[in-house]
């Protein structure tokens, strides 16, 4: 229970503990600021494994997916492919291996492989994916701007002079309402929720320092 529980929790304290007390002292201060600087390059190297156990989870489940046939699992096969060859050129051109070139374009001007892949494979799926989100956020807008009550009406007023102060035939006249649109109502709007935001995360951590949240684990409070 202890290496299970209890371990974790204290050195996810001790992890949360220390960059709030480093804020509170001077830069030039000893131990304290440079025990904070070695952990925040710690967690550096914590997200670099992150981020390699998120690979590995995304090919053990279209692995899974292509052998058991399910649907869609012509399209694993694809992105298990498009994540070996952006991920070899890409690991190669980076640390220079095997006499590969680098990420970027070769001496005579030409894309290296991994370059390749990005200008004609992932640009052009990138365009199509919000493409194809274009149609929903047509259909969102045009059923949040229906003019139900004040609000929506206000919204719908709002949209309009914001979308005209955007086009070069409307910018002259709507765009300084667009500005102070944009700055005052909208900034105003967006520091409320930033703050909320940021309330959230702060409750959110002290719940993990001290063991209250413990879903990292895969356990219940009550373990």
């Amino acid at each position: 229970m202890f290496l299970k529980v209890r371990l974790p929790i204290l050195l996810t304290f001790f992890a949360g503990l220390i960059p709030i007390v480093a804020f509170f002292f001077k830069d030039g201060t000893p131990y304290v600021k440079t025990l904070s600087s070695s952990l925040e390059q710690d967690m550096v190297i914590v997200s670099g494994f992150a981020l390699l156990l998120g690979v590995v989870n995304v090919v053990q489940g279209n692995v899974r997916k292509i052998e058991r046939r399910e649907k869609g699992w012509f399209y694993a096969i694809v992105l298990l492919a498009g994540m070996a060859f952006m991920g070899l050129f890409g690991a190669a051109g980076a640390m220079r291996l095997f006499g590969l070139p680098g990420i970027g374009m070769m001496a005579d001007g030409r894309p290296t492989p991994f370059q390749w892949g990005s200008l004609y494979l992932f640009t052009p799926l990138q365009a199509t994916m919000f493409a194809l989100l274009a149609f929903y956020i047509a259909s969102a807008a045009f059923r949040a701007f229906r003019i139900r009550n004040v609000e929506a009406t206000i919204l719908l007023v709002a949209a309009v002079f914001v979308m005209l102060g955007r086009i070069p035939i409307g910018e002259p006249l709507f765009g300084p309402i667009t500005e102070w649109m944009m700055q005052v109502p909208n900034g105003a709007a967006q520091r409320g929720i930033i703050i909320g935001a940021a309330l959230g995360a702060a409750s959110l951590s002290l719940r993990v320092i001290l063991g209250i949240e413990r879903s990292y684990l895969g356990l219940d409070k009550s373990e």
